[in-house]
């Protein structure tokens, strides 16, 4: 199998052992599943069920970021307890993930249950002299002490700041030491959650969260790691600073995956601009199998649009496999083979499912809907796709 590491900028054959740990950063409940969610846990559920084909064990670790600034201020508008909030959200969210055919995680850590592991890191990376405290009960990463800052993103300062600004970062903020440096802890505001440690009580920062239940749950190396691809900055560059930083071990993983955005009319789908479509109003609208396919006809590392026209030609593509006759059974050998072999080549769904187009076209129905079973369509195996046949 080869990869494409966001660290390396380049495909490289991704050498397993006979497990492989993957993590990959989960969602922050504070509203509902949409598409682009779906495009980012749909790739790792295919890429998940290849390595299973290969022979391997797969460890699948996904948080819940469930304390953050976000979760915070939505549940004091609703006037609701940021944990009930972040429950309930959580848990529509896997039942919509669940619809959609997803395999669960095996394990799914939340961020609050975390949090003593949490104190002790940013204990760790204060004697090792690579974070500060401020005398209000902030600390933060000196960025200036960890080796490769801005290395893995390849950002210059300028766009560095402007992104750090964009995400929630606080470049202004008096006290630092650099713009650039992150929080890895904060006082708690009167009404918000806090925990205690040596520094002051307070919560975690949002890098700091996922850095430890990672490391908490697949060690200090871990094999892929994942995610949307505005992660890069600066959620991703500041985990291995922190995790590498503190266990002296690198890398903190050893292949990088990003998922491309997921757009509607020419701008990313964001909860803060309110352009969603949301992930549960499509699976009431369509088939899972046909939003599967609309996912997977577009390569994990592209960004696109969402169309109706474009929901509606994959809804048809689904409904041809169902409709092709069986053909000859032996046919399915080479069909899994070659299809195997597409997603072998940086996880290449949109030519396996040509791939699989073209064998429903010829006549060889028996043999597309097993390939489609394979990436994971009907549930995985027995599910919707030929399940009448």
């Amino acid at each position: 199998m080869r990869l494409y590491d966001t660290r390396t900028r380049a495909v490289d054959t991704f050498i397993a052992a006979a497990t492989v740990r993957l993590y990959v950063c989960g969602i922050t409940p504070y509203d509902s599943a949409h598409l682009g969610h779906a495009f980012v846990y749909t790739t790792f559920d295919v890429l998940i069920r290849r390595l299973e084909a290969r022979g391997h064990r797969v460890v699948y670790v996904r948080n819940v970021t469930d304390v953050d600034d976000d979760i915070l201020r939505t549940a004091r508008e609703r006037d609701v307890n940021f944990e009930v909030l972040a429950r309930s959200e959580a848990a529509a969210f896997d039942v919509n993930l669940r619809r959609l055919g997803l395999r669960e995680a095996d394990v799914i850590p939340y961020a609050t249950e975390t949090v003593p592991a949490m104190v002790t890191t940013v204990g760790g990376l204060l004697d090792r002299g690579l974070a500060y405290a401020l005398g209000d009960g902030r600390v933060y990463a000196d960025t200036g002490a960890m080796d490769g800052f801005l290395s893995f993103s390849r950002l210059d300062r300028d766009e560095a700041l402007r992104q750090f600004a964009e995400k929630g970062g606080d470049p202004e903020a008096e006290g630092k030491r650099d713009a650039l440096d992150f929080l890895l802890w904060q006082p708690s505001l009167p009404d918000e959650p806090s925990w205690e440690a040596p520094w002051g009580r307070g919560r975690p920062g949002w890098h700091l969260e996922c850095s430890v239940m990672a490391t908490e749950h697949l060690g200090p190396v871990i094999d892929i790691h994942g995610g949307g691809s505005d992660l890069v900055f600066p959620h991703h560059e500041a985990e291995i600073l922190q995790a590498e930083g503190l266990t002296g071990q690198a890398p903190f993983a050893r292949v990088w995956m990003h998922v491309g955005m997921v757009g509607l009319d020419g701008t990313k789908m964001s909860k803060s601009l309110g352009n969603l479509v949301f992930l549960g109003d499509l699976l009431d609208r369509h088939d899972a199998d046909a939003v599967r396919y609309l996912l997977l006809s577009h390569h994990y590392r592209s960004e696109w649009d969402y169309t109706e026209d474009e929901m509606e030609l994959a809804a048809a593509a689904v409904k041809g496999w169902d409709a092709a006759p069986d053909g000859d059974p032996a046919a399915a050998e080479d069909l899994l083979a070659a299809v195997g072999a597409r997603l072998d080549d940086d996880l290449d769904a949109p030519g396996a499912l040509a791939l699989i187009d073209a064998a429903a076209g010829d006549g060889e129905g028996w043999a597309a809907r097993a390939a489609a079973a394979s990436l994971g369509f009907g549930g995985g195996g027995a599910g919707r796709v030929g399940a009448d046949r």
